[in-house]
């Protein structure tokens, strides 16, 4: 039981012996991170960290390169001070990936709100027509639902503007402005008042689905997917992606290449989604090698897009950074567990259950002594940083049950090795508050806080679980057959995920010539463990 697995595969070996403290002076105030080792099993991983960080010296607070230099500091804490409070690094990106990030930067700053660029194009998409040859093209972003779907959506859109030199504007009626700080620099990335078009459904004229359904528009495949029955200054102005739950295989045909090429003549392109499309986007062949060169590391795209996008404000910030000093930043081994409830079994002892083995049996958490085995009393600590080798445990839920069920179960109990376990959770808002602030800020700031520890449990199929696991670059261990809050026996406590990517939940099944299976097209695209339809990007290495 001393040894543990760590997110990268390794095992930590908590064996007796001195301490490793290891300081890194990155930025005002200095970072200390406390390593637990000894003479048979330094910790691998913290090493590896350490010498990464020394590596990167000043520009780690940049991740390197991915951010730009030239905000307000002041007006985003987080921006800056992020970096101090990873013990992992995360993944480098590539080259390509950051030259990319700074054109579209050039882009927003030349085409966004408050430029004559965007306001010819408003009064164009005002006119009813489509531009024939725009200066600029944009694409507004709908996305609703938990504030886990908003994130998912919002880099989703993100990446495709990315893919097709648009400029991205996020609907800022869900707090967006609230709850992430401006991540392009001079310029905003928030729908400005005004905005002509609200309406948006299944029934909507311009719905894309609808127009290839209808006939009104159509592809000639022999002209590379061109209109067919129209110039492009006679198409509407504008495009209604619709890529919702109850989404047509016309809808669908978004992810076709003549289809894209059929986008692609609209100025204005309006898409509603609470999913992580980013899978999809891999399976359309006019994207595919943009794709594998700004992301060579295929299960590292939200991991990329997430630390890019997502900053939180400066009062969720504040959350963040004091239930980490109070609760987190003392432990030598940090473990989050994210326990999804649902109305039907809120409070499942048969989760509990699977939560404790899945942690015990994977040595993610010491065991508890069983009433006929000697408790092993742990030495008082002698110093800062040393003595009993220390666990903080995060839990993330809408109950306070689970909580209370497992630090009742280390406090009455002693651990198998004398491991000290502390047990906390941040907030139990009991259910799901759309729309209130106070309740988004402490969303935003537990997903945050997840992203932040050493080893990660997640419940299947959420997309909170998700965000955390792609800031943090983490595969964690995923809870599964949890639909019900109970699972089959047979079925093993927890299974460690193939990849830090969120899942895309309603993918489209076959591709769209050959009908082949969706998850079969390339070898980095497959289909999740927790939603078997979906689809994740996943190593090449691994397949």
């Amino acid at each position: 039981m001393n040894n543990v697995l760590t997110a990268h595969g390794k095992r930590w070996n908590w064996s007796t012996g001195a301490l490793l403290t290891a300081a890194f002076v990155m930025t005002v105030p200095t970072l200390v991170i406390l390593l637990g080792g000894g003479t048979t099993g330094t910790p691998a991983v913290w090493v590896r960290t350490a010498m990464a960080s020394l590596r990167q010296g000043p520009g780690d607070n940049l991740h390197g390169g991915l951010l730009v230099e030239g905000f307000d500091q002041e007006s985003c804490h987080s921006r800056y001070q992020s970096a101090m409070y990873r013990r992992n690094p995360g993944r480098q990106p590539s080259e390509h990936l950051v030259s990319k990030l700074r054109r579209h930067e050039a882009l927003q700053r030349r085409c966004g709100p408050g430029t004559a660029a965007y306001s010819d194009a408003l009064e164009q998409l005002k006119s009813g027509k489509n531009a024939a040859s725009p200066e600029c093209k944009y694409l507004v972003s709908i996305s609703y639902r938990g504030l886990g779907n908003r994130i998912l959506a919002a880099a989703s859109a993100f990446l495709y503007a990315l893919l097709t030199d648009r400029v991205l504007l996020v609907d800022p009626s869900n707090d967006m402005g609230e709850l992430f700080c401006e991540p392009f620099p001079n310029t905003s990335w928030l729908l400005p008042p005004g905005f002509p078009l609200w309406s948006f459904n299944q029934d909507t004229p311009e719905r894309y689905g609808r127009m290839r359904e209808n006939g009104v528009l159509r592809t000639d495949v022999s002209n590379g997917g061109s209109p067919a029955n129209s110039k492009a200054a006679d198409m509407p102005a504008f495009a209604y992606i619709h890529l919702d739950w109850n989404q047509t295989d016309h809808d669908q045909l978004f992810f076709c290449d003549e289809d894209q090429r059929l986008l692609s003549n609209f100025q204005w392109l309006v898409m509603r989604t609470d999913s992580y499309i980013v899978p999809g986007l891999f399976l359309v062949d006019t994207f595919r090698q943009k794709l594998a060169t700004l992301f060579p590391e295929p299960d590292a795209v939200f991991h990329h897009l997430g630390r890019y996008l997502f900053h939180p404000t400066n009062h969720v910030w504040g959350l963040v950074t004091r239930y980490y000093s109070a609760h987190l930043g003392w432990a030598q081994r940090r473990v989050g567990i994210q326990v999804r409830v649902f109305p039907r079994s809120p409070e499942s002892p048969e989760l509990l259950e699977r939560i404790t083995k899945c942690t015990q049996k994977e040595g993610l958490l010491p065991r508890v002594v069983d009433t006929e085995e000697p408790a092993v009393t742990a030495a008082p600590p002698t110093g800062a940083g040393r003595g009993v080798k220390s666990n903080a445990v995060v839990i993330t839920s809408l109950k306070a049950w689970y909580y209370e069920q497992m630090k009742g179960m280390y406090w009455e109990n002693a651990t198998a090795g004398g491991e000290v376990v502390v047990v906390s959770q941040p907030s139990h808002e009991e259910y799901q508050h759309y729309g209130v602030k106070s309740h988004e800020y402490k969303a935003w700031a537990e997903i945050y806080l997840l992203s932040l520890t050493d080893l990660l449990v997640t419940t299947g199929k959420s997309t909170f679980g998700y965000v955390a696991q792609g800031l943090a670059g983490m595969r964690p261990w995923v809870l599964l057959g949890q639909a019900n809050g109970t699972a089959g026996n047979n079925r093993p406590p927890c299974s460690r995920d193939v990849s830090p990517e969120p899942c895309f939940h309603i993918a489209p099944l076959h591709d769209c010539k050959r009908r082949r299976d969706s998850g079969k097209i390339v070898p980095h695209v497959r289909h999740c463990e927790d939603v078997p339809t979906g689809l994740k990007l996943v190593d090449r290495k691994e397949w």
